[in-house]
C-alpha cells in the first residue's frame, strides 16, 4: 500500500492527534509506561509536520535546534505499521530538513527498544555525546526528564544529511 506524503493541513489536526496517541499504545505493550502526552501540543510547535495518507495514518514533526533540524516525532498508527511507512516518513523528513538548509538532523529516543535507537541507527542516526550538545538540545534533555519521558534508557541520535 502506498501513501502521499504531504504537507500538515489544519483539518488533519485532530486525527494525527489520534495517531500520535495510538502509536504511543504500542510502548505499553512493551510494557512501558510513559506519562500522559498531549499530542496537540507538539502539532502547535512542531513546522513542518509531514503527514502520510488521507485521511492521515502517519507523521513527521520536525523542528529547529541549535540550528540543526530535530525530528520531534514519527508516528505511524500501528495497524500500518510494519509495512515501511515509518521509513518513508524519517526519509521525506530528513530530505525537506535539507530543503530547508540544515545539514544535520537530531532526536532523542529510547536506547534499547528496537523501533528506537537501533531502528535510527540502520537509517543513518549516530549516537551524538552530550559534549556535542547545543544548549536547545541540552535543554530539550532536560525538559524531557522533567515530563517523566525517561523511564528507559535514552540517548541524543544524529544524522548528517550531507
Amino acid at each position: 500500500m502506498e501513501f502521499t506524503i504531504r504537507p500538515m493541513a489544519e483539518s488533519d489536526r485532530q486525527r494525527l492527534v489520534e495517531v500520535s496517541l495510538a502509536a504511543d499504545r504500542l510502548f505499553a505493550l512493551a510494557g512501558v509506561r510513559l506519562p500522559p502526552d498531549d499530542p496537540g501540543l507538539m502539532l502547535d510547535r512542531c513546522s513542518p509536520v509531514l503527514v502520510a495518507g488521507r485521511p492521515p495514518v502517519g507523521l513527521a514533526a520536525l523542528t529547529v535546534l541549535d540550528g540543526d533540524a530535530h525530528l520531534e516525532q514519527i508516528a505511524v498508527r500501528p495497524d500500518h505499521g510494519r509495512r515501511g511507512l515509518g521509513t518513508a516518513l524519517l526519509e521525506a523528513a530528513c530530505a525537506r530538513a535539507r530543503e530547508l538548509g540544515h545539514r544535520r538532523i537530531t532526536l532523542t529516543t529510547f536506547r534499547d527498544l528496537p523501533w528506537n535507537a537501533p531502528w535510527y541507527a540502520r537509517h543513518g542516526f549516530a549516537v551524538l555525546a552530550e559534549s556535542e550538545w547545543g544548549p536547545q538540545l541540552a535543554e530539550q534533555w532536560r525538559e524531557e526528564a522533567e515530563t517523566g519521558i525517561a523511564v528507559l534508557p535514552r540517548v541524543v541520535m544524529r544524522r548528517e544529511l550531507g
